[in-house]
């Protein structure tokens, strides 16, 4: 029997709608600049051939309805409304076609950033991670199962700030469509159950403050909400 130090935290489990049943969160796999206008507001254009990624600790993710901290370090703290897709089955280098029968299910996720230091580290060619992966920095809210929602084009993304709506388009703006991103992914990393992908955000991302709530939504998914409390 082995003679183990300490014991790690629980994985993060999110509920499944209308079930008992939980989802077990492994990691975390980001697309990065997936909406032109969002790419554009941040000061550059999309790259059409091919997504790029960055990655978030399922350890530093909470569920939706949590009231957090406002992070330490950052002086500019935004939102970004994202379609979470969580997998169900192992996928490596698969076909588009193939890849879109692995999704176990869809969500609503915010990717939480504390943009100055995101800004500051690319502009030194260097990592992003004090920028994204940062405690309490991904938000992911009830599951909905394949079987029950698809992420047709005409469906809405949205998110307001103390009911001002700040973010709001639809997911025909997905540059990279899910079953292209699996494809994509899956060339590098043998995917698997307890994958979860952010999809990208839409333009209107923002700074926060603290005692700000955050309510966000996709058309026919359990929407999401988040309370900024002051920093600790």
């Amino acid at each position: 029997m082995s003679d183990t130090l300490f014991s790690l935290p629980d994985p993060i489990e999110v509920p499944i709608h209308g079930e008992s049943s939980f989802y077990p969160v492994g990691r975390i796999f980001c697309v990065g600049r997936n909406y032109a206008a969002h790419a554009a507001e941040m000061g550059h254009e999309v790259d059409r051939e091919a997504p790029f990624y960055f990655t978030k600790s399922a350890a530093n993710a909470v569920l939706s309805g949590a009231t957090v901290p406002f992070p330490s370090g950052t002086q500019n703290f935004h939102h970004e409304m994202e379609l979470a897709v969580a997998l169900g089955k192992p996928v490596f280098n698969a076909k588009p076609a193939e890849a879109a029968d692995a999704v176990y299910a869809y969500g609503c996720a915010l990717d939480m950033t504390r943009r100055d230091l995101q800004i500051r580290e690319r502009n030194k060619q260097r990592p992003w991670d004090l920028g994204k992966d940062l405690e309490n920095g991904t938000v992911l809210a009830p599951l909905t199962r394949a079987s029950d929602w698809m992420p047709e084009d005409d469906k809405r993304i949205f998110l307001s700030v103390n009911g001002d709506v700040r973010q709001d388009a639809t997911l025909h703006e997905l540059i990279w469509k899910i079953d292209e991103i699996i494809s994509h992914l899956s060339g590098y990393y043998h995917l698997r159950p307890g994958d979860i992908i952010l999809t990208g955000t839409p333009a209107g991302v923002g700074a926060l403050a603290p005692g700000d709530v955050l309510e966000g939504g996709i058309d026919g998914l359990q929407p999401i909400s988040l309370t900024l409390s002051d920093p600790e």
